[in-house]
């Protein structure tokens, strides 16, 4: 690959008279030679006057490249000029080092309104590169130039949104003529035709597309090197985290880290454990509330639902809380343990409410701090999942327990879960697959020592019938990740639908 190329430029014109107006475009092709990367065009217009526009990244590419792109807009009132037919070259610039591509020292040139042009030797070239899917979007644009030197007569987009159990096409409407060749000095450059369609993608989460032109006697294909463009949606993102009940150093800053962290990953729902509030002789304190501090420092406060459980290190009010990006519905609480005294360690109450997430459905979130084996988990395990199951609907499509389960993976209160056959551990779901199969679908019967080194107690466990597909997870708040919060590390959870 060549440290810099061009692939596609544009010098369109027009506007009212009076009012005429002028646009430049720049796709650009670099190699990721470093991260701290400019990238600029270099050009000059009928004034002569060399000057640089700079350019910003779009996307990778298959091969370890990006696609960059730079758009220049001019108005003019009468009397006064616009750049006109320019000249222009790239340049690519790296701490270690420096690249052109200026036509092999002739310097690219377009003629002003002369329209959409190619680099040499490419055929077609797709304009709307991939980004990202929002929620609300139903259709979407496909841009396509081709060489229009060739008797191009018709532009196909093939595309699925179920992973290509189902393929659509479709067709593309031309803009412009095909036209010859321009003659004169060497541009480096030849004529493209554009071609536009919109891919009515419906409700599908994620959708891939490849692109066909065709002449009559030949077929072009762009598949992106074999990988296709793909889009998706925003994934769901779950964060569980138990906060150590005040007990930090330095907690105030703790709090605000956390909250940044939220908005930076733009977690939708996030649980908590050990979320405490002054005592206050049992009446409790919202104010000193952590997850109402950590809520009201989020740049858009979440939904909140809190409750407390028992009189945690002799001087707060210890519980569990649900924040969510989206409404919070049927919200509960309740003790899960045998006792409900507030007084004793061993009264555990799990909070748990429904929420409607757009593109996914109704799922059910469970927020739990459950006791260690030897001091009830079994049963207080058994009563949640029973109060999950209890709950479950036909509208309901997923049931997710997160928090600190406090058992230890493929340790005995681990082993009751699995066992159980109903609640999945998502973080091998969606880290560890081989190991998720080996547990849940070969039956294993050594599969507990395989988790040997897996000192993980806080989870997120999802009915085996849930419509979800973890697709991410990984420990966040480490030294190398936002730093440690707490005496946990929390999970960051990413789920797609099935």
């Amino acid at each position: 690959m060549d440290p810099i190329r061009l692939l596609y430029t544009s010098n369109t014109a027009g506007g009212r008279a009076g009012a005429r107006r002028q646009t430049l475009t720049f796709l650009i092709l670099v190699a990721d030679l470093d991260y701290r990367k400019t990238v600029d065009v270099v050009w000059c217009g009928r004034d002569g006057v060399w000057q640089r526009l700079p350019a910003s990244y779009l996307a990778k590419t298959p091969e370890g490249g990006e696609v960059w792109h730079a758009v220049a807009e001019f108005g003019a009132e009468a009397g006064s000029a616009l750049p006109g037919g320019i000249r222009f070259a790239l340049h690519y610039r790296w701490p270690d080092g420096e690249a052109w591509d200026n036509n092999l020292g002739r310097d690219y040139q377009t003629r002003a309104g002369s329209g959409h042009h190619l680099a040499d030797d490419l055929v077609l070239q797709t304009l709307t590169l991939p980004t990202a899917l929002d929620l609300e979007t139903v259709e979407w644009p496909v841009v396509v130039a081709t060489d229009a030197t060739l008797d191009i007569d018709h532009v196909s987009v093939h595309w699925s949104g179920d992973g290509w159990r189902r393929t659509r096409q479709a067709p593309c409407k031309a803009a412009g003529r095909r036209r010859k060749p321009v003659a004169g000095p060497a541009t480096g450059l030849k004529p493209a035709r554009l071609w536009h369609t919109r891919l009515r993608i419906g409700e599908a989460f994620r959708i891939e597309y490849c692109i066909a032109a065709h002449t009559r006697s030949r077929s072009y294909w762009d598949n992106r090197a074999g990988q296709n463009y793909r889009l998706s949606r925003p994934p769901l993102r779950v964060l569980v985290l138990n906060l150590h009940c005040y007990q930090e150093d330095d907690q105030d800053r703790k709090f605000s880290q956390i909250a940044r962290a939220i908005d930076d990953w733009r977690a939708d729902l996030v649980c908590l454990q050990e979320v405490a509030e002054h005592w206050n002789n049992g009446y409790g304190d919202w104010p000193s509330n952590a997850a109402n501090i950590i809520n009201a420092r989020l740049s858009r406060p979440f939904h909140l639902h809190c409750d407390w459980s028992h009189l945690g290190f002799d001087r707060y009010r210890e519980g569990v809380a649900i924040l969510s990006r989206y409404p919070l519905e049927r919200q509960e609480s309740r003790y899960v343990s045998d006792s409900s005294d507030v007084y004793s360690i061993h009264s555990r109450k799990v909070v748990a409410a429904n929420v409607t997430l757009p593109r996914f459905g109704r799922i059910d979130v469970f927020s739990a701090h459950l006791s260690w084996w030897e001091d009830g988990f079994e049963s207080q395990f058994r009563r949640l999942a029973a109060w999950a199951d209890a709950r479950r609907d036909s509208e309901v499509c997923g049931t997710l327990l997160c928090g600190d389960f406090n058992v230890a993976a493929g340790s005995i209160g681990y082993r009751l879960i699995v066992e159980g056959n109903q609640y999945r551990d998502q973080y091998l779901a969606a880290s560890a697959p081989n190991l998720y199969q080996q547990i849940y679908r070969v039956n294993d019967p050594h599969w507990h020592n395989y988790l040997a080194e897996d000192y993980r107690i806080d989870y997120i466990f999802m009915n085996k019938s849930g419509a979800l597909k973890a697709v991410a997870a990984r420990a966040v708040f480490t030294e190398q990740d936002y730093g440690r919060v707490s005496d946990h590390c929390g999970y960051l959870f990413e789920f797609e639908p099935r």
